[in-house]
């Protein structure tokens, strides 16, 4: 017999999750049920799924999955997502909650109009240089406007967001599908890595990102904030202050303190559907 589960679709500036709610049952999904509810065609569409799952340090645990099946430590926009439906789903307008994630416990702060919550401010913790995910996991040096071995003339940024990013500052913007499956998958990365192709402008940023595990989408949280730390530490930018990144979504807030030691993201949150679905066998 087909198993059916309640699902629910949320966005956040395109960037699109079928959402999840599994703290009762504590089972989280397959790579296969992953792939499945992102197909556009067979299944419900969306660019990851964000299972919740119980947790004792906060509200409760999101996993993300991407749409090729694989597992992301964090997701600025995803993150959002879950806050919307945790919140909404309450009844209730806190001020602020906890969400454990791959990246740690991180604190949402959801504004709220017509609908629930519309948008939410989260610190995204520290950003890092050296990291186990990064080139510098290897050396122990930071790899900053560096040569990416095998792609000269390339120059790049390795930011840990608790994900991985390679920051390309001044790289066309048009590059980003024909150069992002391959960087994607650069030896230095030991578990892969997203790109960001990067515009600096005089009063912020314009991104597209190359997804790890999901390719090119309308936006990525951590990569705006990645880039901005980019940004910052070619200062191009100014530490401190609230930064506009351009995404093909539409627009986030970024803020980097000059210690690097809590990036904020700001942004924009929506519902978009919920329904039932018929998982099929084998999933």
């Amino acid at each position: 017999m087909e198993a059916r589960e309640r699902i629910f679709k949320y966005q956040g500036l395109g960037n699109d999750f079928v959402v999840l709610d599994r703290r009762g049952s504590g089972e989280d999904i397959d790579a296969a049920t992953s792939r499945w509810m992102c197909d556009r065609r067979l299944g419900i569409g969306g660019d990851g799924v964000l299972a919740l799952l119980p947790s004792e340090r906060g509200i409760a645990r999101m996993v993300v999955h991407n749409a090729d099946g694989s597992i992301a430590e964090m997701c600025g926009n995803g993150l959002r997502c879950a806050v919307k439906f945790l919140v909404d789903d309450s009844g209730q307008t806190p001020g602020h909650i906890n969400v454990e994630t791959g990246a740690g416990v991180l604190t949402c702060y959801p504004s709220y109009g017509e609908g629930g919550v519309v948008a939410v401010d989260i610190s995204m913790g520290p950003a890092r240089l050296v990291a186990p995910n990064l080139p510098s996991g290897a050396t122990g040096q930071p790899f900053l406007d560096a040569l990416v071995p095998g792609h000269p003339p390339l120059r790049a940024y390795a930011v840990s967001m608790g994900n991985p990013h390679m920051v390309l500052l001044d790289q066309p913007l048009e590059d980003a599908s024909r150069l992002g499956p391959l960087l994607e998958h650069h030896p230095s990365f030991p578990d892969r890595t997203n790109v960001e192709f990067v515009r600096v402008d005089s009063d912020g940023l314009t991104v597209v990102v190359w997804e790890r595990g999901c390719g090119l989408t309308q936006a990525c949280g951590t990569g705006a904030c990645a880039s901005a730390v980019a940004a910052v530490l070619a200062k191009r930018l100014p530490a401190d202050a609230w930064l506009r990144v351009t995404l093909p979504g539409g627009d986030l807030s970024i803020r980097v303190p000059a210690d690097l030691s809590d990036i904020r993201l700001r942004g924009p949150v929506a519902f978009v559907f919920e329904g039932v679905v018929a998982t099929p066998s084998g999933r």
